[in-house]
């Protein structure tokens, strides 16, 4: 455990540069006293690097030191390049430096362990967008992963579903998101954090204004209370339905036994329940709401019209 520890210190000040005690205790979750023993042990150890007292003290390395990566596990390594998602680091213009920062991890790490991180690339592979659609066309997804990197404002034409259909804003992009395929740019503007879709982006210029971001904001923390509030608004209502048991299973809904299941189910409206009710065919019918009813009906009518004869 120690040993493990030891060498998350050492790279959390390769990668951070000064850090304080008390900052490196909360990295680590241990107490300060915890951590003067171990910068004593890397010391001892031949490790170059310093403290300093004061305002601006803390421990840091030596410049220009660098350590090689030969304290990874296998498990580490294999999760390294697990984690390196060719297709996305293309997407964001860094396809060539993660080949070249692959080769950099792989030829620091021991023979046994190239041998186990090179299966991972040769058995998984991550293919995010869905079965009955391309990925979506983002050719600004680039020029917003720069304005993310570099914190300057952008100033975008967006297409949106409501009128007007075509709006223009300026916005500071904090942090850009996959989901499921499809990219998501989180941005403060005019009206506070909101989230784009980067492929409805018409057109884009980025400015020379930098921007901070604001104290506390945390992308992940952003996102999941976005995606709550989604679901709260996404099913405001619910039906009342009759399944078969194939209709139950394909629902998720646990039959009552060999014939028909009375439930409830949510909906997020009319108009998207009918379509979906309508994937089941003749596994549901719909009770209430009779607005949802009437309007199956209405297309079952004008189907059997429309194969007559």
């Amino acid at each position: 455990m120690r040993a493990s520890r030891l060498v998350t210190l050492l790279l959390l000040l390769q990668n951070r540069g000064r850090m304080t005690a008390q900052q490196l205790a909360e990295e680590l979750e241990v107490s300060v006293r915890t951590v003067y023993r171990d910068v004593e042990a890397l010391g001892a150890a031949g490790i170059p690097l310093y403290g300093a007292a004061g305002h601006a003290g803390g421990y840091r390395l030596v410049d220009g030191y660098r350590t090689r990566l030969t304290g990874l596990t296998a498990d580490e390594a294999q999760a390294a390049f697990l984690a390196a998602l060719p297709g996305t680091a293309a997407d964001l213009g860094l396809g060539e430096a993660l080949a070249t920062a692959q080769l950099k991890l792989r030829a620091a790490l021991p023979a046994e362990l190239r041998e186990h991180a090179g299966r991972i690339q040769e058995h998984f592979l991550l293919d995010a967008p869905g079965w009955y659609g391309d990925a979506d066309r983002t050719p600004h997804l680039a020029a917003v992963a720069a304005a993310v990197w570099a914190r300057r404002a952008v100033l975008l034409r967006y297409r949106r579903w409501r009128a007007p259909e075509e709006i223009e804003r300026r916005v500071e992009p904090y942090g850009l998101v996959l989901k499921a395929g499809r990219w998501y740019v989180v941005a403060g503007g005019p009206s506070g954090v909101r989230t784009y879709r980067v492929d409805q982006i018409v057109e884009l210029h980025s400015l020379e204004e930098e921007f901070v971001i604001p104290d506390g904001f945390d992308l992940s923390a952003h996102w999941n209370s976005y995606l709550a509030d989604f679901r709260a608004r996404l099913h405001t209502g619910e039906a009342l339905v009759r399944l078969t048991p194939e209709g139950a299973r394909r629902l998720g809904v646990t039959p009552a036994g060999d014939g028909w299941t009375e439930t409830r189910v949510p909906i997020e409206s009319i108009g998207h329940a009918h379509g979906e009710f309508l994937r089941l065919g003749t596994d549901v019918v719909v009770v209430a709401p009779a607005e949802l009813r009437d309007r199956i009906a209405e297309t079952v009518r004008t189907l059997a019209t429309r194969y007559e004869g």
